[in-house]
């Protein structure tokens, strides 16, 4: 059948796509003859977050923390919640398409505080309400589950809280493999992720945890890759993750061969999910591996602990080339080549790894990563481990973009909260602020300057008066790209427990062209 279809395009534009799923309108641009000009950096207005299931352990203690800063040219109004997955949704089915969001749009009727015990979390994963809300944007909203049931967690923010929304996992484990501080900051669905540390070894039990936020199933293939190239596996071909639900899957059961450095590329068939992978260690504690950034020729993998007393590199390179690369270490006063780890081969299709040992020797550091000649897209993440004998815990440090426009750390506490800064490759001026406390306390902003090739862990003070905790904002002002990550420790008797977090752009803009009115774009059929 032939229709007739008149399409006009004017100076309106929505874009999506943006920390899972943003959307926005392009201001009005009616008044007249304006000639197209860049595209301009606009807030986003909607933003998709998932959190994995925190932990299996019985005496787990997990703390949700959720944070927008105050952005200009946002709506006036907005939302953001946090559901349980395998909660109903209230909204009709619709294909998993980037562009459309099937998150809830529930509002929360309950305004009881009790949102952190079980009877409150059971009643949540029935009912697809809230398991909390946020309320105010500058300001941190938090959220708790104790126990081993508390269920993956889908998020949604639309208006003021949609830009830069960040939330944060942070769960206490005393005792059991994995004890310690592991924490992971809720990720945007997507279609692929590479986690280059992970193991399939006696002493570690490894998932990949996949949570799908759409109503309708998601199909995933997940390959490990080890320092021979692919490990042989069928059982990772096809995985099902059902409509709006998180699937822990072993890693160990997906190969037989035991490895301590391997690489994990998770790829979609159909759908959308959002993966991390959960690394426990009978001896020495564990923490969440977040995905690494896309593979690139240069990578930065910032803020390594100044006591970091063993420090492992695991790289893959998923092209047919094989890489060389120079490793150096930023260090406060500058680069510096690590003694015996000069460089490092990596062979097309196979994870490579390198003991750095205590590569810091009590300074703060980050390493840098550059082809010695030729560049070849690389994955990497980096293991580090702190404390000694028996009281030693692990966290990972993936290869990350720069903090870009502004990034955010959500969960901050009076004590135990250091902030990394690296500048690679040029001198950078860097805003960072420690925002309202949840409870009580103002906002306190300083500016920072980091020279050329190196890292500076920053004396950040806590905001005034601070009751709760709070959330970093970093915005570059000047210079060059600025890398970031945020070490938060919490000491459980002689345990040195702690987590890091790289902190990437917050995606809290877009760019949006602009466009004038077109009559030659009409056309008929």
């Amino acid at each position: 059948m032939n229709r007739t279809t008149l399409s006009l395009i004017a100076g309106t534009t929505a874009l999506a796509a943006v920390t899972g799923f943003a959307a926005l309108t392009a201001p009005d641009t009616s008044s007249g003859d304006t000639p197209t000009e860049s595209a301009a950096q606009l807030p986003v207005a909607r933003t998709s977050l998932l959190c994995p299931q925190p932990s299996a352990s019985d005496v787990a203690e997990t703390a949700y923390t959720s944070f927008t800063a105050v952005t200009k040219g946002t709506a006036s109004d907005g939302s953001a919640e946090l559901t349980a997955a395998g909660a109903e949704s209230t909204e009709p089915s619709e294909s998993p398409n980037p562009s459309e969001s099937a998150d809830s749009s529930d509002t929360n009727e309950d305004k009881g505080e009790d949102k952190g015990e079980d009877k409150a979390a059971e009643e949540t994963e029935k009912t697809g309400k809230p398991v909390f809300e946020v309320k105010e944007a500058g300001r941190p909203a938090t959220g708790s589950a104790d126990g081993g049931d508390a269920p993956a967690l889908l998020g949604t923010a639309q208006g003021k809280f949609a830009p830069g929304w960040t939330v944060q996992e942070t769960t206490e484990v005393t005792a059991g493999t994995g004890r310690g501080l592991l924490g992971v900051n809720c990720t945007a669905p997507d279609t692929e992720f590479w986690f280059p540390g992970a193991s399939t070894a006696a002493d570690r039990t490894d998932y990949v945890h996949l949570t799908n936020p759409d109503d309708s199933a998601a199909v995933v293939d997940i390959e490990l890759y080890g320092k021979d190239g692919a490990l042989e596996s069928t059982v990772g071909e096809g995985i099902t993750v059902q409509p709006r639900s998180s699937e822990p899957v072993l890693l160990s059961t997906l190969a037989t061969e035991k490895e301590t450095g391997l690489t994990v590329h998770v790829s979609v068939r159909s759908g959308r999910v959002a993966a991390a992978v959960q690394a426990l260690d009978k001896k020495l504690g564990g923490d969440w591996l977040a995905a690494a950034t896309d593979p690139a020729g240069s990578l930065v993998l910032p803020g390594i602990p100044k006591d970091a007393t063993s420090v492992q590199l695991v790289a893959f390179t998923p092209g047919e080339t094989d890489a060389d690369l120079k490793l150096r270490l930023a260090s406060p006063t500058g680069p510096i080549t690590p003694a015996g780890n000069e460089t490092l081969h990596v062979k097309a299709g196979m994870t490579a790894t390198a003991d750095l040992g205590d590569v810091t020797r009590g300074e703060a550091g980050s390493l840098l990563l550059t082809p010695t000649d030729e560049s070849i897209p690389i994955v990497a993440a980096l293991r580090v481990v702190r404390g000694k004998g028996d009281n030693q815990e692990t966290a990972f440090i993936p290869a990350t973009r720069p903090v870009g426009t502004r990034a955010t750390a959500a969960d901050n506490r009076a004590k135990g909260t250091t902030l990394s800064l690296t500048a690679p490759t040029s001198t950078a001026k860097v805003k960072v602020t420690a925002s309202a406390g949840s409870t009580a306390g103002e906002p306190v902003t300083k500016t920072f300057t980091i020279k050329a090739g190196t890292t500076q862990n920053v004396e950040m003070p806590a905001p005034t008066a601070l009751k709760g905790i709070y959330a970093l904002t970093i915005e570059p002002i000047s210079g060059g790209p600025v890398y970031a990550s945020r070490t938060l420790e919490a000491k459980q008797g002689t345990l040195p427990a702690f987590t890091i977090q790289t902190l990437p752009d917050d995606r809290g803009t877009v760019a949006v062209p602009e466009a004038d009115q077109n009559l030659s774009v009409l056309q008929a059929q």
